[in-house]
């Protein structure tokens, strides 16, 4: 397994400084988040560490020869829209950027495009299901002539602007199964993040597991579950009002049965510290510092 982070938690910092900081602190990969230019409103969102829709054959000949020279590699391009959105300004601009997406992977020799299926708030789950299938062959096809896969993270994305519906559909092994069988396809697969689980009083470990041939990309972040806090607002409240983001080894997860999980599949690829602990984000230090302690802390296990 090859240890990195993933680098929306640094806006601040350049390309070349992120790739920097993972070769001077012993990563050996990241995932680099590939927003389209532009402000965005979604913490975390709107970075843009590579413009994949403005790669030419010069960018792409100087990002290879940077990463090749510092021996990082780049794990996958991060890109986590809604192209579901019942807005559908928001719908043509994420699915367009997803294709970029794909079409800069392919050029940098990247594996994986990390993204969300998305979901429409205002449809029913019949409904949503119908977009899904007017919507993600076509992607997932395009993902095959380019020879790039698609990894789905599994983050339901309930948070207090999404919320009572969340902005997600693929946060359930049930929906996994469904997808998967009605696309059928080695390029589709998932970018598996067990925190989203934990939360959902669900076995983060079994679905290593079950889609061992769906795991193409892995998050590491930790989640702790306030169980006196949900016992005061209960299943239907905003889930941050009864969990927390961690630090791995800060959280409920048990890293040690994940990594075995990972290691009795086989799974060689990426495993992306991804940090989104508000206790470390005052300043950019802290954010760097949570990286290193995560690194740290991940370390026991994956080298």
């Amino acid at each position: 397994m090859k240890l990195g982070f993933l680098s929306s938690i640094v806006p601040e910092l350049s390309f070349e400084e992120v790739i920097d900081f993972a070769a001077d602190n012993g990563f050996a990969c990241v995932e680099l988040a590939c927003w389209p230019y532009g402000k965005a409103a979604r913490r975390y969102a709107g970075v843009t560490h590579i413009d994949v829709a403005n790669l030419d054959d010069e960018k792409v000949a100087y990002i290879k020869k940077y990463t090749e020279d510092r021996n990082v590699t780049i794990s996958g391009i991060g890109y986590y829209p809604n192209p579901l959105s019942s807005d559908p300004e928001v719908r043509e601009v994420s699915i367009t950027h997803i294709k970029e997406c794909i079409k800069g992977a392919e050029k940098l020799g990247v594996p994986v495009v990390n993204t969300f299926i998305g979901k429409n708030r205002t449809a029913t789950p019949e409904k949503n299901w119908e977009e899904f299938m007017s919507v993600w062959p076509d992607i997932i096809a395009f993902a095959e002539k380019h020879k790039v896969k698609i990894g789905i993270e599994n983050c339901p994305m309930y948070f207090r602007d999404e919320w009572p519906s969340g902005d997600n559909l693929a946060c359930s092994p049930a929906f996994w199964r469904k997808m998967f069988d009605a696309i059928k396809s080695e390029n589709f697969g998932l970018n598996y993040d067990p925190s989203h689980l934990v939360w959902q009083r669900m076995n983060y470990v079994k679905p290593i597991l079950d889609f061992k041939e769906k795991m193409f990309h892995i998050h590491i972040k930790d989640a702790k579950f306030y169980q006196e806090k949900y016992d005061e607002v209960g299943m239907f409240a905003p889930p941050l009002d009864y969990h927390a983001p961690k630090l791995p080894g800060q959280g409920d997860i048990n890293w040690s049965e994940v990594i075995a999980a990972l290691n009795d599949i086989r799974y060689k690829g990426a495993v992306v510290i991804e940090v989104e602990d508000r206790a470390y984000e005052d300043t950019l230090q802290d954010r760097l510092d949570s990286i290193l302690l995560s690194k740290a802390y991940m370390n026991q296990f994956v080298r």
